[in-house]
């Protein structure tokens, strides 16, 4: 009986194939030991530090992120922000296939963004990893779950506890599970600027 896996490419069953390669699975390793030791336990304020640490392992951050020490990122290589992005208390983002965030997105604590899914009509089970993106000004609210392959509208918002499964539209609020539209959010006419141009 294998100690640690008892995946194996050469099975005969398909859910004992592995998923990802040893590069990704020894590199997401490393990252969960940095993650526990340097990142989880550091004080709240040190945000520009957790960022760095980030970058270290690949992630595109834009500046002025503020990204919480319980948030937990699956593969920071993965991980695309603009500027002025807030990553709450106790996110999870599950990012196989990528999350970008654009600048002013938050995600409040407890959100889940799930980017992957399975066929389950298939004998394999087959793993399909997608794109999650946001465009700015985007609001996740708390314990909300975006599902794969998601684009949030820009300025649109995901009520608290709700499920997305579509594109949002727009300056809209979705509410429910599955989340539907309830209403129209006031588009925000901004003179913030970001990287020298206006948003």
């Amino acid at each position: 009986m294998p100690v640690f896996s008892a995946h194996s490419s050469e099975s005969e069953d398909p859910l004992l194939r592995p998923v990802f390669g040893f590069r990704n699975k020894l590199a997401r390793i490393i990252w969960m030991v940095v993650w526990c030791v340097l990142f989880r336990f550091s004080p709240t304020p040190l945000h520009s530090y957790r960022s760095w640490l980030l970058r270290r392992f690949g992630a595109r951050l834009g500046p002025n992120n503020f990204i919480y020490p319980s948030a937990r990122i699956w593969a920071p290589w993965l991980l695309e922000t603009e500027a002025v992005v807030t990553i709450g208390s106790s996110v999870e983002v599950y990012n196989p296939g990528g999350v970008r965030l654009g600048h002013h997105t938050i995600v409040s604590q407890n959100a889940y963004l799930c980017g992957a899914t399975h066929d389950y009509n298939t004998p394999e089970f087959t793993y399909h990893a997608k794109l999650i993106s946001t465009e700015p000004h985007t609001w996740i609210c708390a314990r909300a779950i975006v599902l794969p392959g998601v684009v949030c509208g820009e300025g649109s918002v995901l009520g608290a506890g709700s499920v997305i499964s579509k594109k949002m539209d727009a300056w809209t609020v979705y509410a429910g599970n599955p989340a539907i539209a309830v209403r129209k959010r006031n588009r925000l006419d901004s003179n913030i600027k970001v990287d020298g141009a206006s948003c």
